[in-house]
């Protein structure tokens, strides 16, 4: 179990850390922010000593718990030495840059309570000093927006883009409406339906006959070739954009046979590419 990943996420206030835990939940995380620092030996023998599915964990420790802060370094040191896999990614920024985002969010600085806000900037630095020394990668925000940012977060993981990409397929029927969380919609009602042939009409597209009538055919083997690879062509973009998520709903008439059959089709298609994927079938009970 100390093998398990451990990401320390710190740096400066105003500098992207919000964004970052974000990216870092989509990408199966159990992030953890603000922990005092004390606590996190007492997390992590709890985890190790438990059956827990958590497989990666991100822990996030700046100024806001800045009376535990001067014992981090020492901590995180003590227990990479107990064997823990612990990387520090320090989140840096321009001053210039700081006072410009905390002036139009209007936030507060952790510490310019009572003081000019680039003093409170200044003792930042100092407090997060030896974190910064000891960080194994340091991330300079100054020029990103959040989808740069997050892409940067990404490529330090060397994380692929199967791995930034969640994919739901589901199968439908025009007849009780097209689902209304979807990203993009396939219409299959150009197949012949497996409805008019009286031994396959009470069967779904998950029967090996009523798949092998609808995908035997040579217009279903073309569209799904030039379908799929569209979107694998499209995939790589989407991911580039910084989105997390993509829903591809198939349509027929009725939701039963030949849109279940492609639907079943496609999860393959994207499962071999090691994309994580779900699928539902939402109408194929429907009479």
């Amino acid at each position: 179990m100390k093998q398990m990943p451990i990401l320390v996420v710190t740096g400066l206030s105003g500098s992207g850390k919000t964004t970052v835990i974000k990216a870092l939940e989509d990408l199966g995380f159990f992030c953890l922010d603000n922990l005092p620092i004390v606590l996190l030996p007492k997390f992590l023998e709890l985890r190790v000593s438990s059956s827990s599915e958590i497989s990666k964990v991100a822990v996030v420790i700046d100024t806001r718990g800045k009376e535990f802060l001067e014992e981090a370094p020492r901590m995180i040191r003590d227990l990479r030495e107990q064997g823990y896999q612990i990387r520090i990614l320090f989140l840096d920024c321009d001053d210039s840059v700081l006072i410009r985002r905390f002036s139009e969010t209007r936030r507060t600085h952790p510490l310019a309570r009572g003081r000019p806000l680039l003093e409170g900037i200044e003792l930042e630095r100092s407090l997060l000093a030896e974190l910064r020394d000891m960080s194994d990668v340091v991330i300079d925000t100054s020029s990103y927006n959040v989808h740069q940012l997050k892409e940067a977060i990404e490529s330090q993981l060397e994380v692929s883009a199967s791995d930034r990409l969640q994919i739901l397929v589901q199968s439908f029927g025009f007849r009780y409406g097209v689902p209304s969380n979807t990203d993009m919609v396939v219409d299959v009602r150009f197949l012949p339906n497996p409805y008019f042939v009286e031994e396959l009409r009470e069967r779904t597209g998950q029967d090996q006959e009523v798949a092998g009538f609808v995908l035997g055919r040579p217009e279903a083997q073309e569209f799904l070739q030039r379908f799929q690879d569209l979107v694998a062509w499209l995939l790589p973009l989407y991911v580039k954009e910084g989105k997390s998520y993509l829903t591809i709903s198939v349509g027929c008439t009725g939701g039963r046979h030949r849109s279940v059959a492609i639907a079943e089709r496609l999860a393959s298609f994207f499962r071999d590419r090691d994309y994580k994927v779900s699928l539902i079938h939402r109408d194929i009970h429907k009479e």
